[in-house]
């Protein structure tokens, strides 16, 4: 029972009668950890890899605006990512005869490489009601991230988001706060979240248990450890209920 285009295609096309359709792919990205990767075979036989796949936006990835996909700058003009989503199998001797590409060139990227595994499978399992409240607030930065507008160049000048909820999330009064973490790479004179802020917190009105809605824009080094550890990430696609928020 085919659900996916592509395994839709591939069996309309040859007539495939089984359980088991096959898909070329673009190349294989390892994503087990180092420290088993070198070990020997016969105490780790097997790596864990992720399908390399073409996207229109590779920006968005790089940026951990989409968390089922990961950059590698090695990729990067070849407008490939790692499709997290997709995890296989394979024996280690099974890459010898084929041609590595270095996707991580500096150890900035390998964290940053790391990080998106890690987020992957650690994302917040966010409330229905805080999703319903905020899917205006997401609605309106997936249109505006890809705009050459000063509201799309404030996004693309932002880290990640954050959400803090006091006292917890499961309490029946709960006052929230946004943090709008900006990169510290910013171009002198360019539009800025803070010209922002104010008309991104009123896409998000106080309802039902949610008492208060406030927020900042700042750097990381503005952060206190408590209020990195104890906020949660906000990513496009951890937002979601029984429909589709995002295509």
């Amino acid at each position: 029972m085919p659900i996916t285009p592509s395994a839709k295609q591939l069996i309309a096309e040859n007539d495939v009668d089984g359980d088991i359709v096959e898909e070329q792919v673009d190349g294989l990205a390892i994503v087990t950890q180092t420290c088993d990767i070198v070990r020997p075979f016969q105490q780790r036989p097997f790596l864990e890899v992720s399908p390399l796949v073409s996207v229109g936006d590779v920006r968005s990835v790089e940026c951990g605006k989409r968390p089922r996909f990961a950059y590698l700058r090695g990729l990067q003009e070849k407008g490939l990512v790692v499709d997290l989503d997709r995890v296989m199998v394979i024996e280690k001797p099974f890459f010898l005869q084929y041609q590595r590409v270095r996707g991580c060139l500096t150890d900035e990227d390998v964290r940053h490489f790391s990080d998106a595994l890690k987020r992957k499978r650690s994302r917040f399992a966010f409330p229905d009601d805080f999703v319903v409240m905020a899917k205006p607030l997401l609605a309106r930065l997936s249109d505006k991230y890809k705009k050459n507008s000063s509201e799309g160049e404030a996004l693309r000048q932002l880290r990640e988001i954050r959400v803090q909820a006091s006292p917890s999330w499961g309490d029946e009064q709960v006052e929230l706060f946004f943090h709008f973490i900006q990169k510290d790479d910013g171009l002198p004179g360019s539009p800025t979240p803070y010209e922002q802020l104010d008309a991104w917190l009123a896409l998000i009105q106080p309802n039902g248990r949610f008492t208060s809605v406030e927020g900042q824009v700042a750097y990381l080094d503005d952060l206190t450890a408590a209020e990195y550890v104890y906020s949660d990430r906000l990513d496009f696609d951890s937002l979601t209920l029984s429909f589709l928020l995002y295509e």
